[in-house]
């Protein structure tokens, strides 16, 4: 087919002068930021230290694309809105991803195409997708620049609706959806990732749960053996089977637990006066919290039960956390330390929603597994930008969707010459200072 962006059409006519309009300005990006992500990258490594597990049995002399120039390319996209590999048969020619992968936006070879992308992420097997996820952990480790004297893990699931037939899928009745639930795991006070874990559409037992933990815990041990660690999750988590672990390996916990008769029994003393209280007031809401020792069937000893009880006119509502911490109230223990695991949900639309890492369409775990491998590191690069705006500026809190319009949806003519590269960005652009001190700001460090 002929190609006909150079077609002239016409606009609404403004001030009696006709308004016509084509694509043909030249070599115009309309993602002219994804030059911080590639200064992002530079500085933390991210792509790099994957693409450094994954073997290459090509024979270097035949290899267009290296593995880390496909990733790159792939996890570049993805920051920049564009979730699926068929988006990189459209930007491989485009000069501001090509300048991010280190090639030259005219003479330099556009960029691999969906096919090679795919195979890629088929390409690792089970014991290096595993390597990939711990290498996401010490990633982790990694930024902070010494050992921390405490750090809060918050685990949690969230669902992934899947449209296929892909392995480890499974209908979820309290969805209804069939669906992967993948556990998330995140450094809340910063907001950096931890892991990200593809597992079936099934709520995650004890034992399972004790796993994933107990495996973390081994890897960040090796870089940080005195670190005072807090694991925090919702009901999903507040099974014995995470209690023993976090008792027996030094970790602090706190976990939602199912209320029940015999809890309820032991806290009554407390709910009656609340009841009696927003009665008599007509409070909208009255709000109290209690504590107690508790021991369910299934747990080894008694631990300290701290819980919310709230009476409104719809009637009376008790959330119950059991918890290690033994010195905080228990109005701390709740509405300070356990309701700050909502943070981790915000996280999690960063993640899920904002960066689309729920494209998990591909039939087999691994792959999918994998995705979601590149999904985090777009979110590290992300998460770079972020931090490196200034505390004073709205953007330094801003999500990830709003610094991709702001930031990386910026128009600019690349221009290739025989001594250099000129990228000309719009001179309307609203954060044109900004943009000009996240460059700098960004620029790794002389070695």
């Amino acid at each position: 087919m002929d190609d006909d962006t150079g077609l002239l059409f016409d606009l609404p006519s403004v001030g009696r002068k006709k308004v016509s309009a084509a694509f043909d300005g030249g070599r115009i990006t309309s993602d002219g930021g994804v030059s911080l992500l590639a200064l992002a990258d530079r500085r933390i490594g991210i792509v790099d230290r994957i693409a450094g597990l994954i073997a290459d049995p090509r024979d270097p002399a035949l290899v267009t694309h290296s593995v880390a120039s496909i990733l790159r390319a792939r996890v570049l996209a993805i920051a920049c809105g564009y979730a699926d590999a068929n988006d990189l048969d459209h930007l491989r020619g485009d000069p501001a991803f090509k300048l991010a992968c280190s090639r030259l936006p005219d003479s330099g070879g556009d960029l691999c195409s969906q096919p090679t992308v795919s195979r890629w992420e088929n390409a690792p097997d089970l014991k290096t997708i595993i390597r990939l996820t711990y290498a996401l952990v010490d990633a982790w480790c990694a930024s902070y620049a010494q050992e921390p004297e405490a750090v809060t893990l918050d685990i949690d699931d969230t669902l992934d609706v899947v449209h296929g037939a892909q392995q480890l899928s499974l209908f979820h009745a309290h969805h209804d959806e069939r669906c992967f639930l993948p556990i998330h795991i995140y450094d809340t006070a910063t907001g950096r990732p931890v892991a990200m874990i593809l597992r079936p559409g099934k709520t995650p037992s004890g034992k399972e749960a004790a796993g994933y933990l107990r495996r973390l815990h081994r890897r960040i041990r090796r870089h940080w053996p005195h670190t005072r660690l807090t694991i925090r999750g919702d009901g999903h988590y507040g099974r014995p089977e995470l209690m023993d672990f976090c008792e027996t390996h030094g970790l602090d916990y706190l976990f939602g637990v199912t209320g029940t008769k015999a809890l309820a029994a032991k806290v009554e003393d407390t709910v009656d006066p609340i009841r009696v209280e927003r009665a008599q007031t007509g409070a909208a809401a009255v709000r109290g919290f209690a504590e107690t020792r508790h021991a369910a069937k299934s747990w080894k000893k008694e631990r300290r039960v701290v819980a919310r009880i709230e009476a409104t006119p719809l009637g009376l509502d008790i959330r119950y956390v059991v918890t290690s911490l033994q010195a905080p109230s228990p109005e701390d223990v709740y509405a300070t330390l356990y309701c700050a695991r909502g943070q981790a949900e915000n996280l999690i639309k960063l993640h899920k929603s904002q960066l689309k890492s729920d494209r998990t369409s591909c039939r087999s775990p691994l792959a999918n597994q994998m995705r979601l491998i590149l999904h985090t590191a777009a979110y590290w690069l992300m998460l770079t930008v972020r931090d490196a705006v200034p505390r004073t500026r709205a953007l330094a809190r801003a999500e990830f969707a709003t610094l991709r319009l702001r930031l990386l949806k910026i128009g600019a003519r690349v221009r290739e010459t025989t001594r250099r590269v000129r990228i000309a960005f719009a001179a309307a652009c609203p954060d044109a200072a900004l943009v000009r001190h996240l460059a700098i700001a960004l620029r790794p460090a002389p070695a």
